[in-house]
């Protein structure tokens, strides 16, 4: 008998996945619209001190970098090419952030920012990809096929073969386009 995936997900890609959630791309609300809702977001997540805002429009814009080479990485997880800017913007937060494995006297050894402020806080978005790319997990965070959506999810079917964000909205909506496709088709052929 084979057991189910876990409802939990791993490595704290809840995270990485409300990151790339703060824009809502069938909305127009966009948690990273202004300096101080970035600062907002990463206080209220323990990834900025008060202390160290405010942030500035370089720093948002450099977050919103980050955001879409996630969202890109999350699509090629679901059939997109792979985008190699996306894969550089992940390797500069991680090198402005100073990430290494910190050995610890309890015997654990994890990989954390050694920057502090901004950096830091955006080399910790990055930390739980790359703790789950070593057991497979982050190929399971996705984006939404649907290109109206491209809202991120974690994948927990067996195979890891879900494709939408939902299936109830996005996948019902792709199965109505492909069947009136057929039946336009159909009509002129």
């Amino acid at each position: 008998m084979v057991s189910a995936p876990s409802t939990e997900i791993p490595h704290s890609l809840d995270l990485v996945i409300d990151y790339v959630n703060t824009l809502d791309p069938d909305e127009p609300d966009d948690a990273f619209a202004t300096p101080e809702g970035l600062g907002s977001w990463l206080v209220n997540r323990r990834l900025l001190k008060a202390s160290d805002l405010p942030v500035c429009e370089v720093d948002r814009r450099e977050a919103v970098r980050l955001r879409e080479a996630l969202r890109a990485q999350m699509l090629t997880h679901n059939g997109a090419a792979v985008d190699d800017k996306a894969i550089a913007a992940l390797d500069e937060a991680a090198r402005r952030g100073e990430l290494s494995v910190q050995f610890r006297s309890d015997g654990s050894a994890p990989l954390a920012p050694r920057a502090e402020g901004f950096a830091g806080a955006l080399a910790q978005i990055v930390v739980p990809v790359a703790e789950a790319a070593r057991d497979g997990s982050w190929q399971r965070v996705k984006a939404c096929r649907a290109e109206d959506c491209e809202w991120a999810f974690y994948d927990r079917s067996r195979n890891r073969s879900g494709v939408w964000c939902d299936m109830a909205v996005c996948g019902n909506r792709a199965k109505v386009r492909a069947h009136r496709r057929r039946g336009a088709e159909e009509q002129t052929g």
